[in-house]
C-alpha cells in the first residue's frame, strides 16, 4: 500500500528508520527489519512477505499518524476535578507536579514524553504534540499519577478526566 506524503512534510528514510518533519515538529520511528520502507516520488511504500502482512499494516498506520502529527498535531483536552482541595499543576522541565491532590502535603509527579507540550489554564489542561504515542503516554502518566487508592472511588471522585 502506498502512503501519500502531504504537502509541507519532508521524509527521510535510513534503513528501517523513518523521520517526518513538518510545521508542528519532527517525529522519528524505528521499525523492525522484517519490512522494507522505500520512498518513490511523493509516496512511501512498505513491503513485507505474506507472513508479515499484519505488521506491514501497522507500519502503514504509524507512518500515516506521523504525517498527521507533524502537519496538524495531536491535541487532548483534560479537566481537573476536585471536591474539597483545589488541585494545581506545575510544569518543571519534563515533569508535571500535581500539588494539593486530596490535601496531600507532597506533590505527585508525572512525566512528559518527547516534544509534548502541556498547557494549564485554571482547571483545563491541554496536552499536545506531533507524536501520537508520546502525547497518549503523557496523558496516561498524568491519569495514573492521580489514581486514588485505598479510598472509596464513589465518594472521592477527584482526578483528571478527558473532556472529549
Amino acid at each position: 500500500m502506498m502512503i501519500a506524503i502531504p504537502e509541507g512534510v519532508t521524509v527521510e528514510i535510513s534503513g528501517t528508520s523513518v523521520t517526518a518533519k513538518g510545521p508542528k515538529g519532527a517525529v522519528t520511528k524505528k521499525f523492525s527489519a522484517v519490512v522494507s520502507i522505500e520512498k518513490e516520488n511523493n509516496e512511501i511504500l512498505v513491503k513485507g512477505s505474506d507472513k508479515e502482512k499484519a505488521y506491514v499494516g501497522t507500519v502503514n498506520s504509524i507512518i500515516s499518524s506521523m504525517f498527521k502529527g507533524v502537519s496538524e498535531g495531536f491535541n487532548i483536552p483534560l479537566k481537573i476535578s476536585y471536591a474539597h482541595f483545589p488541585v494545581t499543576l506545575e510544569i518543571k522541565g519534563s515533569k508535571i507536579l500535581i500539588k494539593n491532590f486530596l490535601g496531600e502535603k507532597h506533590p505527585r509527579k508525572s512525566r512528559i514524553l518527547g516534544e509534548t507540550k502541556v498547557e494549564v489554564k485554571g482547571q483545563n489542561v491541554t496536552i499536545s504534540g506531533p507524536d501520537k504515542e508520546a502525547v497518549g503516554q503523557t496523558v496516561a502518566n498524568l491519569k495514573a499519577a492521580v489514581k486514588i487508592r485505598k479510598k472509596d472511588c464513589r465518594i472521592f471522585q477527584d482526578g483528571i478526566y478527558n473532556t472529549e
